[in-house]
């Protein structure tokens, strides 16, 4: 019989293989599209945590909402499946997967402990995703329909402020982009990205409870290196992950950052929620990391309330 350090052993020499394949015969271009089958299922779950790192009072309701009204990230259903596959196996998470705006009437809000926005993209030219969609959806007068998408944006707030939880996955960080209320809310409003490159994605923390599924060193993979804007500025998070900006390569030349770091993924609260934060990744080869899938499962015990840490500002 295997051990379960044994296991882990090849979980990891597994990821590795992965990792060398890619770093050396696809450089800095974008990943094959993953077919999402039984196979690839069987994969991710084999990877999966055993059990939650930390105690459960009880499995809580997870609402994965995964609509998007632009850019389309193939690697979508890979995600939803990808968080149904460490709720399920770690017993921790009943998962409902939705693509219906209407999830975020307040009324519907409360049947969960928590949200994960997967790739919620929005049109270029309000970058608001519930009214793209309600627009889509309705020929009523627009006015109504720009009130009714900011009381859906409030309603998700508010469920924020009273207790609820709330992931952002990648591209979600565009979901309302423009709202300064939203970017308070997730911590960063998107700017822009280079093109796809291996990152080597770093620790801020190694000692802060929710990365102690990484080496000290951190993990390398190929994904999109975020750029942020609007209350990103503000800092008003506890960042867990970063890149070195000068390491990242096609920058905007007007906009280069030579120095310095750009975090990939933070905590905050806010009133009684919790918020995380967490851009990988664009690409589902990267969910072949354990260790990144123990982060995700750490991450939403965190949001529903499972983690005592630190989610104070770091002091600039």
């Amino acid at each position: 019989m295997k051990t379960s350090a044994f296991i882990s052993l090849e979980k990891k020499l597994l990821f590795l293989t992965v990792l060398l394949f890619y770093s050396f015969t696809l450089k800095s271009q974008s990943l094959p599209e993953v077919k999402l089958d039984d196979s690839w299922i069987e994969k991710i779950h084999a990877l999966a945590p055993e059990s939650p790192s930390f105690p459960i009072t009880k499995k809580k309701n997870i609402l994965v909402f995964s609509l998007h009204t632009g850019f389309n990230h193939w690697v979508i259903p890979h995600t939803e499946e990808m968080l149904k596959i460490i709720s399920d196996k770690s017993g921790a998470f009943q998962v409902t997967g939705s693509k219906d705006i209407s999830m975020f009437e307040a009324k519907n809000l409360k049947k969960f402990d928590a949200v994960v926005l997967n790739n919620n993209c929005s049109k270029p030219d309000h970058r608001n995703l519930f009214w793209d969609k309600l627009r889509a959806e309705s020929d009523a007068d627009s006015a109504k329909l720009m009130k009714k998408a900011l009381d859906m944006e409030k309603n998700l707030i508010e469920y924020v402020e009273k207790g609820g939880g709330l992931m952002v996955v990648h591209g979600a960080v565009t979901t309302q982009n423009k709202s300064r209320a939203f970017s308070r809310l997730v911590g960063a409003s998107f700017d822009y990205h280079p093109p796809q490159q291996p990152i080597q994605v770093r620790l801020v923390d190694a000692a802060h409870p929710l990365v102690q599924s990484f080496p000290k060193e951190g993990f390398n993979h190929v994904d999109e290196p975020y750029f942020y804007s609007n209350a990103y500025a503000d800092l008003d998070f506890r960042p867990l992950l970063y890149f070195n900006n000068a390491e990242i390569t096609k920058q905007r030349e007007k906009e280069k950052k030579s120095e310095g770091k750009t975090y990939v993924a933070w905590i905050r609260s806010q009133g009684k929620g919790k918020v995380m934060y967490c851009s990988p990744s664009h690409n589902a080869q990267s969910f072949e990391n354990p260790d990144l899938l123990a982060f995700y499962l750490n991450g939403l015990q965190y949001v529903v309330g499972d983690v005592e840490c630190d989610d104070s500002p770091i002091a600039r």
